[in-house]
């Protein structure tokens, strides 16, 4: 890490060890940072929280907007994934998780079953977090058991699952070493210290706005970097169980991957902006806008969800469907891809009563079939994967 870099950073330089096998790292300081209120700042902020509010308002009005989380919570798991390399996609992710296997007939250039294990990882992971909010407050105990979630079983779990680091990582080109890398957070000692630190301003009560200390905290996570492994999605998760702890959403709805995923290289860029050249506005921006942003794109695709529910419930009554068929209609927003047995499964019905449902929905061209097979069959509500993806 080249020092001269760093000239107006956010933070300090320490430079460990002596001679040729010395190198410098990077301590952010403490929170909150000095920041300009300049004109921009405020109207993206203002934007920003007027798209929250709209978002938290359409999940408190949705009749039963639970059905819509599973698909919403799937693909903010492949997407924060995929920043980190992964090549997952929904179907793929879902499929795994219904019949155990990564591909199904007609997906081209299925992914590595490493990578849908991962990508299950995230998803069990923020399950995981928004169950344990509580009893638990967002803390470093939290973000430790859902680091352990989030690298069990998988090719992180050499990186000590659930525990910080015990030896210095960095960041930069693949092979390279501490002096050649692009960032080196802090050393173990300063880390503990600046972990101290985080975790006190996660409770301050100050007059920071709520997104403005959300961008803050998440900065701040990724320049301290305490896992070996999984920084960046443990700290994406993080800013989807603040939300909900700070009450600014009553249910997970909003998630923010898909915004860092289609400007990656900036989200990065950004980061390192700040620890190098104190450049917060730029950064604060950035966040405000991908708020905004992804605020925007929730409400329109519950919305498009909500009117698919509502238009397959008034095909369904007017064909006089039996309350079987309305139930399995309603589950296909939870689970888009399924089988037979997973359907028995969730309404404890019989096999014989879920074909007959599973027939009738097939002739409206609500579902498609997509094994091909006759027994363990896999089916898919088309229409639900589009708008989720």
């Amino acid at each position: 890490m080249d020092p001269k870099n760093f000239k107006q950073a956010s933070g300090k330089l320490v430079q460990i060890g002596k001679g040729e096998l010395s190198y410098w790292s990077f301590v952010p300081n403490p929170l909150p940072p000095q920041i300009s209120w300049n004109l921009s700042l405020v109207q993206e902020l203002s934007k920003a929280d007027r798209a929250l509010g709209e978002l938290a308002g359409l999940g408190r009005t949705i009749p039963n907007p639970y059905l819509f989380l599973q698909p919403f919570l799937r693909r903010e798991a492949v997407l924060s994934s995929r920043i980190e390399g992964t090549q997952t996609d929904i179907t793929g992710l879902y499929a795994y998780e219904v019949v155990g296997q990564i591909a199904l007939p007609g997906m081209k250039n299925p992914p590595p079953e490493s990578d849908v294990r991962e990508v299950l990882n995230y998803v069990r992971a923020l399950e995981y977090g928004l169950k344990r909010l509580n009893q638990l407050p967002v803390s470093l105990r939290l973000l430790r058991e859902l680091h352990g979630q989030l690298m069990k079983g998988v090719r992180g779990e050499l990186a000590t699952p659930g525990e910080f680091r015990t030896s210095q990582n960095w960041i930069g080109e693949p092979g390279c070493t501490l002096n050649e890398a692009s960032f080196v957070p802090p050393s173990i000692e300063e880390m503990q210290k600046s972990l101290n630190e985080f975790e006190n301003y996660l409770h301050k009560d100050e007059q920071t706005p709520s997104l403005i200390k959300l961008a803050f905290i998440h900065y701040q996570f990724e320049a301290i970097h305490p896992f070996i492994d999984g920084n960046g999605r443990i700290g994406r998760l993080l800013l989807v169980l603040l939300l909900m702890n700070w009450n600014l959403l009553p249910m997970p709805l909003l998630y923010l991957s898909a915004y860092f995923e289609r400007n990656r290289q900036k989200y990065y860029d950004l980061l390192m902006a700040v620890s190098q050249r104190n450049s917060w506005d730029e950064w604060l921006i950035f966040f405000l806008r991908g708020i905004k942003e992804q605020a925007h794109d929730a409400v329109e695709r519950a919305k498009k969800l909500q009117d698919l529910q509502i238009e397959w419930k008034q095909i369904l009554q007017k064909e006089h469907s039996s309350r079987v068929v309305l139930s399995i209609a309603d589950f296909l927003f939870e689970q888009p891809i399924f089988t037979p047995k997973s359907i028995m499964d969730h309404l404890k019905i019989s096999h014989q009563a879920v074909m007959k449902s599973l027939s009738k929905l097939e002739e409206l061209k609500f579902i498609e079939e997509l094994s091909g097979r006759k027994r363990n069959r896999v089916y898919c509500a088309i229409k639900v994967m589009q708008i989720v993806e």
